[in-house]
């Protein structure tokens, strides 16, 4: 039987591949975008080349009426939500003395609440169903901290919390919540990175390379057929962090 997959966040960097590879391995993807309509219709016909057919559903994350719009339009055409994959998410830049009750509000409802409200959105069904899979896209930030990002550690961190908390509750249910923490990964987040800086970040990593896209999109395929792996952190980052 078909598997049903909702991408938050899909129409760019990690997200995006993360939705091409699950529909590539036959599974049925709603790809979530907010601001970028353009992209989400791009990856839509790139797949549609291809003979695979995906859904674009436009929806704010952050808000949780739209998130029931977006899980509600779900069920009603495919009656069942398999996958959860919490990708969805912003980054700053910025001194912590700076940070203002304005960026606090909007990173954590952006990256920690929409993987709060989603997941207490599918995970109805998914009890229903006595099966499931919620894969939350953290940061090596969430672990380690980040200098300059204190607000998107704050969050990063709280999602990992999400996953080991909810990988406890919802185990009876045979339903698996594990979290995936990049490293480095080469997407648009990190565009502020000079060359130099880039150069640099590659000689303190032991595989000598940034990550890429499809690092991640790997692990999340293997997440969700493997059936014994659950509450964990898997952070891809090329042994440039090892904890």
């Amino acid at each position: 039987m078909e598997r049903i997959a909702i991408v938050t966040g899909a129409s760019k960097g990690i997200g995006r591949e993360i939705a091409k590879t699950l529909a590539k391995n036959g599974i049925k993807v709603i790809a979530n975008y907010n601001k970028s309509e353009e992209e989400a219709k791009k990856l839509k016909e790139e797949l549609k080349k291809e003979n695979i057919d995906i859904d674009i559903f436009k929806a704010d994350v952050s808000k949780r009426e739209e998130i029931k719009l977006l899980v509600n339009y779900t069920l009603n055409k495919y009656n069942k939500i398999d996958i959860l994959i919490n990708n969805a998410g912003i980054s700053e830049y910025k001194l912590f003395t700076d940070e203002t009750d304005e960026d606090w509000d909007r990173i954590i409802k952006n990256n920690l609440y929409s993987a709060f409200a989603m997941s207490q959105e599918v995970i109805p069904n998914m009890i229903h169903n006595k099966k499931g899979c919620i894969i939350n896209i953290s940061s090596i930030w969430g672990i380690v901290g980040g200098s300059l990002e204190v607000i998107y550690s704050i969050s990063k961190a709280g999602m990992d919390g999400l996953t080991k908390a909810l990988a406890k509750e919802l185990g009876p249910s045979n339903i698996r919540v594990n979290s995936i923490a990049p490293g480095l990964i080469n997407t648009s987040m990190n565009s502020k990175l000079s060359k130099e800086e880039l150069l640099e970040l590659k000689d303190e990593t032991p595989l000598g390379r940034i990550g890429k896209v499809e690092d991640i999109a790997k692990c999340v395929i293997w997440l969700v057929d493997d059936e014994f792996t659950t509450g964990q952190i898997i952070s891809i980052n090329g042994g440039w962090i090892i904890t």
